[in-house]
């Protein structure tokens, strides 16, 4: 539908290959406030710029880490995952499909064409329930790596 929508749209994805698909033009953010407007998609965006998208950001100043004295014990790390965190690597996968899939079918259920002239309220109730899924998902996923990462630094410490 939106590559014969013959208006514009503003569109925000991590899908780079739906946005070379689909755009006509990106709008991309070089710093310090500056945005500048690519003709064609991203790929098309990258070649004009000619410069790696992700430039390195601006340095803030760091705090010294203090060295430990000789006498001070090296800091104790956690062999094991803790209750809270095993449990949360066998609930979460569960709980993120289970968001998937009613994204899903919220996103189903606005995608009817006339929702919101029949029933205004519906599709303003959807639209709410849309972003909340939306947020308790990637709060879910964001959980879920953070413990999963946990999980492997402690697996690769116990192998060393």
């Amino acid at each position: 539908m939106l590559a014969d929508y013959a208006g514009t749209v503003l569109l925000i994805s991590h899908d780079r290959d739906f946005l070379d698909r689909i755009v006509t033009s990106v709008i991309a953010f070089e710093g310090a406030g500056r945005w500048i407007d690519y003709a064609g998609g991203y790929s098309d965006m990258l070649r004009q710029r000619g410069t790696p998208l992700a430039a390195e950001p601006e340095r803030v100043r760091e705090k010294p880490v203090p060295k430990p004295s000789p006498a001070a014990p090296p800091p104790r790390q956690r062999k094991k995952l803790t209750f809270a965190d095993q449990h949360a690597l066998k609930v979460l996968p569960e709980r993120i499909d289970e968001l998937a899939a009613e994204l899903r079918r919220l996103e189903k259920e606005l995608s009817a064409p006339d929702l919101y002239r029949k029933n205004p309220a519906a599709f303003s109730e959807a639209t709410m329930a849309l972003a909340n899924t939306r947020a308790a998902l990637t709060a879910a996923e964001e959980e879920w790596l953070a413990v999963e990462l946990r999980r492997e630094e402690i697996e690769g410490a116990a192998e060393s």
